[in-house]
């Protein structure tokens, strides 16, 4: 715990210089981070950054209002200041019967995240090593018939610990690393330029593949994109890549938000206990899962958090909530506040998995016939009252069962209620993601290409 004792100390400031400045509660968060990155082009260092610093973060409530302010400075006289700041700040701000810390019995007392095993205790990698690391994948990408060019190849490490404290009792802390290696690759020249790109993050260096592999798929993903063209318009069906179909799941996930539900601002606003996806379908959060960079035993605000089905056999379970939000609906929190230094607690989530399928990518290409395999998304229209959903996406034009040939500049449109209602899920279930989602075959959807 000795590698905590400073930020517990900078917390416990902060907390006497709020009660000192008039605060009723406080919670206050310090956040110590270091991070490096190597970028390499053309067999040569391009770029090399190391950055590191302590950040603090206060909360002060008064009656029903609340303010946050944060610094970088740790010095006894910013630290009064800031909690005078935040006091005056709180008094002009508009009163919010729901918001308060959580009561002493609401805490948890489990706030061991060593089980998790979220920081790698191994040697930080020098930037020579990181250097090395992504000047293999650039080679690898580079070995691949048809590579025109290298945009970068990247590697990089953080570790990061945070400490939270509140005025009700709770103080804990947890410590996390970071491990990413990238490639982005061109082929072709001029107007007929495409590219592709291929990239893994792990909390442990023992569980990142080689950078051979990450250099070698981009490469292949960008030759496959040569010769791209645009696709016919009408309505066909879609198959995302579980490379982007992640970001329709994430669409239902933020219209379950507790802050969308509050404000009645969500496509989802009365779908509590209905079907929103198939039956079949489970969605399921595990905050627990070890190395994985998002898991966590507690949340920002000091609850027990556990695994929690969002959907199951397709009917929508609840809300994502923290406290305030929870209030706000006549609902206990779900031990999903998240926070950062300079704001307040808002509702989030960690480690989802969708139900996978029994039929693999090719088999659902096969079924399909005639439609588009998407395995990239450019910009986004989403109306998050109504659902209706317009997005730029790239990918492959998918004929007689079978890839015809690469597609870029189309937008395909929807709207998720009804999308999300006419999924079939292909098998690839990926590893290491935050949200392991497979391929998504989404029926009848508008597609505007040439």
């Amino acid at each position: 715990m000795s590698e905590f004792s400073q930020l517990q100390a900078l917390t416990d400031r902060l907390l006497s210089a709020a009660r000192q400045a008039g605060a009723d509660q406080a919670d206050a968060v310090a956040l110590e981070a270091a991070a490096v990155s190597v970028d390499v082009r053309g067999g040569r260092l391009e770029h090399a950054e190391r950055a590191e610093g302590v950040e603090i973060g206060l909360r002060v409530l008064i009656g029903g209002r609340q303010a946050c302010v944060s610094a970088s400075d740790r010095s006894e006289r910013t630290i009064a200041e800031m909690a005078a700041r935040a006091v005056a700040m709180a008094r002009e701000a508009p009163v919010d019967d729901t918001l308060g810390l959580a009561e002493p019995g609401q805490l948890t007392r489990d706030t061991d995240s060593s089980r998790l095993e979220l920081f790698d205790s191994g040697p930080e990698p020098s930037p020579e090593v990181l250097q090395d690391l992504a000047l293999r994948a650039e080679a690898a990408a580079l070995a691949v018939e048809g590579v025109s060019q290298i945009e970068s190849a990247s590697a990089n490490h953080s570790r990061r610990r945070m400490w939270i404290s509140g005025s009700n009792g709770f103080s804990a802390g947890y410590g996390r690393s970071g491990h990413g290696l990238s490639a982005v690759v061109i082929t072709g020249e001029g107007l007929g330029m495409e590219r592709d790109w291929a990239g893994e993050s792990r909390v442990h260096a023992a569980d990142m593949p080689a950078p051979e592999e990450i250099g070698r798929l981009a490469a292949e993903r960008t030759v496959a994109r040569r010769g791209a063209r645009k696709p016919p318009t009408g309505a066909f069906p879609i198959l995302y890549d579980e490379r982007v179909a992640g970001g329709l799941i994430g669409h239902l996930v933020g219209a379950a938000n507790g802050a969308a539900i509050a404000r009645g601002g969500s496509w989802l606003r009365d779908a509590l206990g209905e079907q929103v996806l198939p039956k079949g379908f489970d969605l399921l959060e595990n905050p627990h899962l070890p190395r994985h960079g998002s898991s966590r035993v507690f949340d920002a605000e000091g609850l027990a958090t556990a695994p929690r089905l969002l959907v199951r056999d397709g009917v929508l379970q609840g809300w994502t909530l923290d406290l305030a939000t929870g209030r706000k609906l006549g609902m206990p929190s779900t031990a999903n506040a998240m926070r950062g230094a300079g704001s307040p607690p808002s509702p989030g989530v960690t480690n989802l998995e969708l139900t996978p399928g029994d039929q693999t990518r090719d088999a659902l290409i096969r079924e399909m016939g005639r439609g588009l395999l998407v395995t990239s998304m450019l910009g986004a229209s989403i109306n998050g009252t109504t659902g209706d959903y317009s997005r730029g996406a790239g990918g492959f034009w998918v004929e007689n069962g079978e890839i015809a040939y690469p597609v870029n500049e189309c937008t395909i449109a929807g709207n998720l209620r009804d999308m999300l209602l006419r999924l079939t899920a292909a098998s690839d279930l990926p590893d290491w993601r935050g949200m392991r989602v497979p391929s998504l075959l989404v029926e009848g959807m508008t597609l505007a290409g040439a």
